[in-house]
């Protein structure tokens, strides 16, 4: 069963926007088609929401040639039970209540105080994942999320004190990048440069949960930065060769997994089996092992050879503690 119709995806969502007006034009529609919606949406889109005899009929041509909706008020978008419900379950998570403002959260609570949610979050439990993991209650840490999302979408030149990985103390001057959620280790982290008079000098990664403290400079990086210029600099210099079996549907749930990843698939046509080059930043190799070796013996890492090596290592430890913690319960009994 599907929580959400399809009337309320893309297309029904641009149609809404234009409709939004009593008037607009075939400007207005050409322009707002590809950037409300996919790429090729362009491609037919337009020729429904145009008066043409084959449209959808939401737009009558004017005699000053505008087009007026035929509607005579904007479309209004009702929730039903099941999707209130959801998002009353989605609104549990501390997460989301990261990107929002104490206002919209108080609003939405009082609009679904009566509905019980979907799910708990206490139904949830994560066998893969770190216990170590961000407070995303603490007023400290929201504050500085906050700031740094502010940061991302501004370029703003923030002066950020944190600890590293290993304990060091760190501060200077930073250009946030873009932030990212790691669900391995529930943690957000954003993509930096370092700066030193106001050049470019390093760039890096910052847990937000090390942050002690984030100040804004007032001051905009104005030099045109390239996100994936930056990804390139910090990638592997060979990929991961895996291969995946399609037991236990563990090539869609491999794919799924490693969507976000740049990778290169060759399919083995006698034996159903896939071999996949992923690209990764060279910094997160362990959190991808750990990734790789939550498949178990659906996948097995070809290359490259270090890689190889540190998995079977990691493999032959939990085969000892196996052995170690499955020998004491026997005596016990």
């Amino acid at each position: 069963m599907n929580i959400f119709s399809e009337i309320y995806g893309t297309y029904f969502r641009i149609a809404a926007k234009l409709l939004e007006n009593e008037a607009a034009d075939e400007k207005m529609v050409r322009e707002t088609v590809p950037r409300e919606g996919f790429r090729d949406s362009v491609l037919f889109l337009p020729q429904k929401l145009i008066p043409s005899g084959e449209d959808w009929g939401l737009f009558r041509r004017g005699s000053d040639n505008t087009l007026r909706r035929i509607t005579k008020k904007a479309p209004v978008k009702v929730l039903t039970k099941l999707q209130r419900m959801w998002l009353k379950a989605k609104l549990s998570d501390p997460r989301i209540r990261l990107f929002m403002d104490i206002e919209t959260l108080s609003a939405l609570d009082k609009k679904l105080g009566d509905v019980p949610p979907l799910y708990n979050m206490e139904q949830f439990r994560f066998t893969d994942r770190f216990s170590d993991s961000d407070d995303y209650a603490n007023e400290q840490y929201i504050a500085n999320f906050r700031a740094v999302l502010e940061a991302v979408k501004s370029r703003r030149i923030m002066f950020i004190e944190f600890v590293s990985g290993n304990g060091k103390h760190i501060s200077g001057k930073f250009v946030l990048l873009k932030m990212e959620y790691s669900p391995k280790n529930d943690k957000f982290r954003a993509y930096c440069y370092l700066l030193r008079n106001d050049k470019v000098r390093s760039s890096g990664i910052i847990n937000i949960g090390r942050i002690s403290k984030i100040v804004d400079t007032g001051r905009v990086f104005r030099t045109p930065v390239s996100v994936e210029e930056y990804f390139s600099d910090r990638k592997c210099s060979s990929p991961a060769v895996v291969r995946v079996t399609s037991e236990r549907n563990g090539v869609e749930r491999f794919m799924l997994e490693f969507a976000s990843y740049e990778k290169h698939t060759v399919r083995d046509l006698e034996t159903g089996r896939y071999t996949v080059e992923l690209w990764y930043d060279a910094q997160d190799e362990t959190e991808l092992l750990i990734q790789l070796l939550s498949f178990g013996p659906v996948i097995e890492i070809l290359a490259p050879k270090h890689l190889r090596e540190q998995a079977a290592s990691r493999i032959k430890r939990q085969a000892e503690l196996l052995a170690i913690y499955g020998e004491e319960n026997c005596n016990d009994t």
